[in-house]
């Protein structure tokens, strides 16, 4: 996707010119540490709204706003925008930026000067949407805490690493289908959403990027078993991928004998492995874990907070 032309292009949106200015003014260098690719491409922001389907009513939480430029678009279709900024420098700027180039939305937009893992509460109505370039090194930890702690959040479209929006939308028997897959389903339907070329960043990365969609379920999945009992299977069995459910599930049983007995009452193959299980499989599984005596209620399997593993 090119971005030769946003540069000249008029209106509030940040082009490549507009970002190394700013990037300039602060003194800012983007880092690796922190997973920092900043769009450039007006063009870009805008695809990625449109996609999103951001409607006039939307509350959008955006994590990882960096200087701007997907903050703007959203703020342009959004009713409201809270960005979640953890780089002391670009928090600090960010405000100033929407107020000059967005001065009618200002009191639209508020800010967060925190590490997304840690946000518990925002600020103003319950967020209806995520949109956001996410961190690569950080986003499907990022992402899942979000699902997890904020369940008002109905419409997700987040731009992550190629290889990880594959995974995250992966279904049962492909090769990548993994940790993250299964839990990004427990909260929503998954799905790629489309591609993003690597020349609309700065710096470029050096891999190339997908957007990935989730919707929420509408009903959650149908299990007296806890999230976090859930999720405890769901790591186990991916730990040691290439073994069977029986083996790899050993340690979370207590033996190799009491996970057949386990994978056997939820009509699971104790022959099966973990990349062939659909989410509700591996909640039926849950359910029978040696002990657990039918397990917690089912309404603790969608509290905020604890979402495990995302490896």
């Amino acid at each position: 996707m090119s971005n030769s032309s946003t540069t000249d292009e008029p209106g509030p949106l940040l082009g490549a010119a507009d970002i190394r200015e700013l990037a300039a003014a602060l003194g800012v260098r983007p880092t690796k540490q922190r997973g920092q690719n900043f769009v450039i491409d007006a063009n870009t922001v805008r695809r990625i709204v449109r996609t999103a389907e951001v409607r006039p009513d939307d509350v959008v939480v955006e994590v990882g706003p960096g200087l701007g430029s997907l903050t703007l678009a959203l703020l342009e279709a959004a009713d409201r925008v809270t960005a979640v900024e953890i780089d002391d420098v670009l928090a600090a700027a960010l405000p100033s930026t929407v107020e000059a180039r967005l001065p009618g939305r200002a009191d639209r937009f508020a800010l967060v000067h925190s590490d997304a893992m840690l946000v518990r509460d925002l600020p103003g109505p319950a967020p209806t949407a995520l949109v956001a370039n996410l961190p690569y090194n950080v986003a499907v930890p990022v992402l899942l805490h979000m699902l997890a702690t904020f369940p008002t959040i109905d419409r997700t479209l987040v731009m992550v690493q190629s290889e990880v929006a594959d995974r995250l939308a992966a279904r049962p028997g492909n090769k990548v289908y993994g940790v993250p897959s299964v839990k990004a389903n427990w909260y929503a339907d998954v799905k790629r959403a489309g591609a993003i070329g690597r020349n609309v960043f700065w710096p470029a990365p050096n891999v190339d990027s997908g957007l990935v969609s989730l919707v929420r379920r509408e009903k959650p999945v149908a299990t007296t078993a806890s999230r976090d009992d859930v999720f405890a299977v769901v790591d186990a069995a991916f730990a040691q991928r290439r073994k069977t459910l029986r083996a790899a599930l050993a340690g979370w049983a207590g033996s190799a004998a009491a996970a057949e007995a386990a994978l056997v009452a939820s009509g699971v193959s104790p022959q099966a492995r973990g990349e062939a299980l659909t989410v509700e499989e591996f909640a039926r599984i849950a359910e029978h874990r040696p002990g657990s005596e039918g397990n917690r209620a089912g309404s603790e399997g969608n509290k905020p907070g604890s979402e495990g593993s995302a490896a």
